[in-house]
């Protein structure tokens, strides 16, 4: 099985950067089992058609506008994907979903896609993450995790070392 996790997003605009923070904190707290590949996509997606072409299944990170709270996170799987790219699209989402039919079209399409999300409370310029999505970083680490867990994969928490 062949599992790619893709953090996407812009780092310069706040909370827009979840996504690529998620993956590198996922990369920095866990070894991953083989064939779990992490991704961190930046905003760039057309450039990652061949890296998703074909996988078993393509979990996807970002910020995105749901409507609701700041910091609430939301889990977007199976025929709701193509449904939430068609209503919910930021510049790179917009890439995101052209790839995505590229692959379809072509016949390359993932087995599955899940996106997690999550609601930003700021869009404003600067690189670090508010307060509030900050804190909420290892929820959506964890809930990585638990996706890979569910697709019989097991990630193991690196210990951190003692000085």
């Amino acid at each position: 099985m062949r599992i790619i996790i893709l953090g996407v997003g812009n780092i310069l605009l706040s909370d827009e950067g979840i996504g690529v923070r998620a993956v590198e904190s996922l990369k920095r707290e866990y070894r991953l089992p083989q064939g779990v590949e992490v991704i961190d996509g930046g905003t760039s997606a057309m450039e990652m058609l061949d890296d998703i072409a074909c996988v078993d299944h393509l979990i996807i990170v970002d910020a995105v506008r749901s409507g609701k709270p700041p910091g609430t996170m939301v889990r977007i799987a199976g025929d709701a994907v193509p449904v939430f790219f068609k209503t919910k699209l930021s510049p790179h989402q917009i890439g995101l979903s052209d790839v995505l039919a590229t692959l379809v079209l072509t016949g390359e399409q993932p087995g599955g896609v899940t996106v997690i999300g999550v609601e930003p409370n700021s869009l404003a310029t600067g690189m670090a993450l508010t307060p509030q999505i900050e804190a909420l970083l290892p929820k959506v680490v964890a809930q990585l995790v638990e996706e890979l867990r569910q697709h019989g994969m097991a990630a193991e928490r690196v210990e951190e070392e003692v000085a």
